[in-house]
């Protein structure tokens, strides 16, 4: 049958008096030695000191509160350090709490299980997820979190009889918020009920579940109850008549046998009629018995004897002593049309059995819960299992001191539970960083943390992680890892996902830089050409590469020698070369030039009218240093003497260089060529066209190329002078996102 766990309250703190808090201590305490009672006597004096006028965050008084906790636990048989740290669960509430001072007047046992019960009331579950599997997933880690952030295990124990002493108060009282309530229940159906059936608290769990039920669909709630009390008494005859007759029928069949009620709670009829969209009256286990029996052969022997005397229902009957349930639990299940024609379920299994489905199926819990919580954790259950065997402490160890050391584990020790600002859990291996935090969150997070703050405090990126704080990255908009990452005497990064994103990181930056020496000198070439208009892909196409970033990298490698490049340039730059298939073509924005091009301006030393025009390798504007350059039948090419294409000159065909100069200045414009580097975004090409159109110059050209959430874009502009360039760039760098900008 179900048992509801209630002790009596001295009431509340206005109206308890000194004869009714003895009263509450005898009828608690009652189980203790006289020397554990005395204890429990000061713990309670204690209390009324500190309590006064303290109030819980839902507004109940913290004396109720503590008091009803103290109960439950001493109705679980729980040791008496226990209900003492009941009692003083208010304490590190109350004003000038002073952690040293409770563990020198109660032991520092009892404070150390009132402080973990504080802790672990800090942690909340997230708000729910759209995602149902999300959010299972996330309550999930919360209560891998509870557990593994506790050394005692009664520390949970206690939360959970505080957790439904707090479900008592808000179902009962008027006064509080529906949506507070709700909110409760629902935390109370995600953490703490799944974590009292996996416990093995079971008295707890059904009624946490009812009372969640009851604070989240109330009129479902009051429906079923009042069913079942209109019914309780015919229903309580009923079942008395089928425990009669099978104890006969199995007596006549020699078949020794305990035969029992078994009740369903609300929560749970609620539950089946929701999942099988059934009325009450259609449940075969309304009315149910169990019956225990020795060996696995009377098992079957008391099932003969069940179908004898009632029809079982077709499609109703389940053996799961042969076929055991995947968490190895063990029972004949089966439902009859019983005395009256109503359905009766009925539960047979061996006392070994029944002891096994009760403590020591560590599985269970997936079962009742779900199977879409996630994947199976061999080790994680296994603790688990062990931990159920622990809490039978009752009929397992007959010494206090024996079962209590038992008790104290050490749940979890390869993991740790920390989490986000909002509230999200992290599983991290123990000895984790802010680091390694960082990368669990997102990889992009790791490479740009630069500092952290746990709990609210600034630590350094080599802190290492405690289970259930809450850990904040402070990291900059661009930027990496450092290398001292990777030094394991530093400890810095713990975890072996993190120290791999960490490496990929650099390997990464390495084939960036060769791709960019790669690119340079790609353009080199094309400027020593006077084709810096062609299209990077279909040059690479024509050398014989799909991709460009890998022709980039073979020509930095030298894996495509000069002549092979240039040789690729040549045949992209014949007057109607076709893009290659698949090429995409890059965004190119022209405009009418404004500049005479002809250099009418410039003076060549010696001569006089000579027609000249500016090289547009190099894109000369004054006051750049020049020089001249005689061509075939074109007149005198105007180079700046730093132009590539001039120190080649002056190894070859040095008469053909003459000396040049600007003359006097004169109202015209020249084009220069411009590389800007940025980091991509939206509206950044508007942002720097917009620094253009303040300065009033012409934009003639514009090449853009975005990769990695990088761009990098060519412009080709007029201006009248190497100042206003300057100017103009030095503004153009302000623009946000904008890394480099400099003359090509």
């Amino acid at each position: 049958m179900v048992a509801i766990v209630h002790v009596p309250s001295p009431g509340s703190l206005a109206a308890a008096d000194a004869k009714a808090f003895a009263a509450w201590i005898d009828h608690v305490a009652a189980a203790y030695a006289p020397a554990e009672r005395a204890a429990i006597g000061k713990a309670l004096d204690s209390a009324l000191v500190r309590y006064t006028g303290l109030r819980t965050a839902d507004g109940e008084p913290w004396l109720d509160r503590s008091l009803g906790t103290a109960g439950i636990v001493a109705a679980l048989k729980l040791d008496a350090d226990s209900v003492r740290a009941a009692i003083l669960l208010g304490a590190p509430f109350a004003p000038g709490f002073d952690a040293p001072a409770l563990a020198e007047s109660v032991g520092a046992e009892v404070a150390q299980i009132v402080v973990g019960a504080a802790r672990m009331g800090a942690i909340r579950a997230a708000p729910g997820s759209a995602a149902r599997e999300d959010h299972d997933l996330q309550a999930e880690n919360l209560r891998k979190m509870l557990l593994a952030m506790v050394e005692d295990i009664r520390v949970v124990l206690i939360k959970l009889a505080e957790r439904t002493q707090a479900l008592r108060f808000l179902v009962g009282s008027d006064d509080t918020p529906a949506d507070a309530r709700a909110q409760a229940a629902r935390e109370t159906l995600d953490l703490f009920a799944p974590l009292a059936n996996r416990l093995g608290v079971w008295q707890l769990k059904w009624e946490l579940e009812d009372l969640s039920l009851r604070a989240l669909e109330p009129e479902a709630y009051q429906r079923i109850a009042g069913l079942l009390d209109e019914r309780r008494l015919d229903r309580q005859h009923y079942i008395e008549n089928v425990q009669a007759t099978l104890k006969r029928e199995l007596a006549a069949a020699g078949v020794k046998a305990e035969v029992s009620g078994r009740a369903k709670h609300i929560y749970s009829i609620w539950n089946k009629m929701r999942r099988k969209q059934r009325g009450i009256e259609s449940l075969y286990d309304i009315r149910a018995v169990r019956i225990l029996v020795d060996e696995v052969k009377d098992c079957y022997a008391a099932l003969g004897v069940v179908h004898n005397l009632w029809s079982p229902v077709p499609r109703e009957f389940d053996d799961y002593i042969a076929k055991p349930k995947a968490n190895n639990y063990r029972s004949l299940h089966t439902a009859v049309i019983g005395p009256e024609d109503k359905p009766l379920e009925v539960q047979i299994r061996t006392f070994d059995m029944h002891r096994q489905s009760e403590h020591g199926v560590a599985a269970h819990w997936r079962y009742k819960e779900g199977a879409h919580v996630g994947r199976r954790d061999p080790g994680y259950e296994e603790k688990i299992a062990w931990l159920r065997q622990v809490l039978d402490w009752k009929d397992a160890v007959a010494d206090a001191g024996e079962w209590l050391q038992q008790f104290k584990s050490s749940l979890f020790t390869d993991t740790i539970y920390v989490l986000t600002p909002q509230g999200k859990v992290v599983d991290l291996p123990r000895g984790a960083t802010p680091v390694d935090f960082a990368y669990a969150v997102h990889t992009s997070l790791g490479h740009r943390c630069r500092g952290a703050k746990v709990d609210g405090v600034m630590v350094p990126l080599n802190h290492v992680l405690s289970s259930g704080q809450r850990v904040e990255i402070v990291a900059v908009k661009q930027g990496g890892p450092s290398r001292d990452w990777l030094n394991p005497e530093l400890g810095y990064v713990h975890s072996h996902r993190a120290r791999a994103k960490v490496r990929q990181w650099f390997k990464a930056q390495q084939v960036e830089e060769t791709i960019a020496h790669g690119r340079d000198q790609v353009e080199r070439e094309l400027a020593r050409a006077g084709m810096t208009a062609l299209k990077l892909d279909a040059v690479a196409a024509e050398a014989g590469y799909a991709k460009i970033e890998d022709f980039f990298a073979a020509v930095a490698r030298a894996e495509i020698n000069l002549r092979a490049l240039q040789n690729a340039i040549r045949a992209v730059g014949k007057p109607g070369a076709a893009l290659p298939a698949g090429a995409v073509e890059e965004r190119v924005v022209a405009r009418e030039s404004k500049a005479a091009g002809a250099g009418s301006g410039i003076l060549i030393v010696g001569v006089d009218r000579l027609m000249t025009g500016l090289a547009r390798c190099c894109k000369p504007a004054p006051p750049d240093a020049i020089v001249g350059f005689v061509t075939r039948g074109k007149g005198i090419s105007i180079h700046r003497q730093s132009c590539s294409n001039v120190a080649r000159m002056r190894e070859r065909q040095p008469e053909r260089l003459i000396t040049a100069d600007w003359g006097r200045p004169r109202d015209e414009v020249f084009p220069v060529d411009v590389i800007v580097e940025s980091m991509d975004r939206q509206g950044l090409l508007r942002d720097i066209s917009e620094v253009f159109s303040r300065e009033k110059i012409n934009v003639t050209a514009v090449n853009t190329l975005s990769k990695n959430l990088q761009a990098r874009m060519a412009f080709t502009l007029e201006v009248r002078g190497l100042d206003e360039l300057k100017r103009t760039l030095a503004l153009v760098r302000d623009v946000p996102g904008v890394l480099s900008a400099s003359r090509r």
